[in-house]
């Protein structure tokens, strides 16, 4: 068992503790596991969370997502109370919601999950082989910004796990593999300029981390720029993974309305759950989307990914392989937003690593959950292309707007031959659908 004052271990007892001050603050737990009995394979996510207004109202709330892998059930369970906390003890630790509990320490945690609507109660025993570690630990002490406020970001990526799965009458044992996170501060994520108490830490986080970002980038004028309203900053794209060979992977990316290109994130990578190399440099693109169901955006299935560091390259593609589950809220009199989604499924990945002399082909498993506010604009992208020999010498603009309930192409080319050509679609939708092109020659 790791010791409690392991100096690998980032996290004290007040770390994993409450934080009553935060204005946000949450434990949640992921993992995949095998259920003895039927030998089904299992995804699940469990988070504890609560909140603190500027009027000191308290809320909380507890959510239960269990993947049934084999048959692509899901077993959705969602619980609030928009006037209380959740209830929490100290030495040892606890936070409760009605009958469900997140409880322990490093190394070891207890988690007993309820979902009523379904009829369905699951254990787990936690136990960590892997040390904690705190988002930008290297170069924040772990904390990073978020609008006006700050928040820290530490999780634990590799637990192994016992227990047992009880659905309505049937229980059998469970064994397999989580992940555990605790998030705190002053933060908002759906209302970036609300928090203010720590103003000054948040600019001091963002100098460093600017900083950080332009050490380990080179300006360069990329071949295709993609924006988009869906990937505007209130979003996020998260990933936890698993490989075959025991290394673990966390991926976090804040959106600026790039659809590809540099992440303004990091990707985490640890070969031996003690030491943590932080990916700066890296790149992405969306191997496939999906537009959701209540709302008007798209939110990506698939990415791939290229990290480098110094001599070690780093390439990714995780896919959903489940059916999406998208976790969907509406706002009311916002001026801007319709709501937000959370879409979760678990996936595949795929990839290689390489240390600049031997190339290390990775397979294994994750879990994606891209987050998206939806703008009351809806989807609408624009991509800028620079066409190069033997296409030719000049750009392709496009743009793809719900607003407007069009998609334009205009195609500028200098060389070999001088020429404009504009083309529009109506988005079928629409009364009338017809097109419309001309060509400048």
């Amino acid at each position: 068992m790791l010791a409690k004052t392991d100096p690998f271990n980032p996290w004290t007892m007040d770390d994993e503790g409450e934080h009553p001050k935060s204005s946000m603050e949450w434990w949640c737990a992921e993992a995949f596991f095998c259920s003895a009995l039927d030998k089904k394979k299992w995804s699940v996510k469990a988070d504890f969370m609560q909140w603190r207004t500027k009027t000191g109202v308290h809320g909380s709330m507890y959510n239960l997502r269990l993947f049934d892998l084999q048959t692509s059930k899901h077993y959705i369970f969602d619980a609030r109370n928009e006037t209380q906390k959740l209830h929490i003890t100290n030495n040892p630790f606890s936070a409760s919601f009605q009958e469900s509990f997140f409880q322990g320490s490093f190394p070891t945690y207890t988690i007993h999950c309820v979902d009523q609507k379904n009829d369905i109660a699951l254990d787990l025993s936690c136990n960590s082989s892997s040390y904690p570690h705190w988002v930008a630990q290297d170069i924040t002490g772990g904390f990073l910004p978020a609008g006006l406020g700050f928040y820290r970001y530490g999780f634990i990526p590799k637990n192994t796990l016992t227990g047992n799965l009880r659905i309505r009458d049937t229980t059998t044992l469970i064994t397999g593999e989580g992940y555990i996170e605790h998030v705190y501060g002053d933060f908002s994520y759906h209302r970036l300029g609300t928090e203010h108490a720590g103003l000054q830490k948040s600019f001091s986080t963002y100098s460093k981390l600017v900083g950080w970002w332009l050490r380990n980038h080179t300006f360069h004028i990329p071949e295709k720029l993609t924006l988009s309203t869906s990937n505007n900053p209130l979003g996020y794209d998260w990933m936890w993974g698993l490989l075959d060979n025991g290394w673990t992977l966390f991926y976090g990316n804040i959106l600026f309305w790039i659809m590809q290109g540099p992440i303004a994130g990091s990707l985490i990578f640890s070969k031996d759950g003690k030491t943590y190399t932080e990916f700066c440099n890296v790149s992405f693109r969306y191997s496939a989307m999906r537009h959701a169901k209540e709302f008007n955006v798209m939110y990506p299935t698939g990415i791939e990914m290229t990290a480098t560091n110094k001599k070690e390259t780093l390439h990714l593609t995780v896919t959903m392989t489940d059916e999406p589950y998208e976790h969907t809220r509406k706002f009311i009199n916002e001026k801007f937003w319709q709501g937000f989604l959370i879409a979760e499924a678990p996936g595949t990945i795929q990839g290689y690593y390489s240390d600049g002399k031997e190339t290390i082909p990775l397979n294994g498993m994750c879990k994606l959950e891209p987050q998206r506010q939806i703008s009351k604009l809806g989807h609408n992208s624009l991509s800028i292309t620079l066409l190069k020999p033997p296409q030719g010498i000049g750009k392709i603009i496009e743009l793809d707007s719900s607003l407007l309930k069009k998609t334009c192409v205009m195609k500028v080319q200098f060389f070999p031959k001088p020429r404009i050509s504009f083309t529009m679609n109506r988005h079928a939708n629409t009364e009338s659908s017809k097109k419309e092109a001309k060509d400048y020659s």
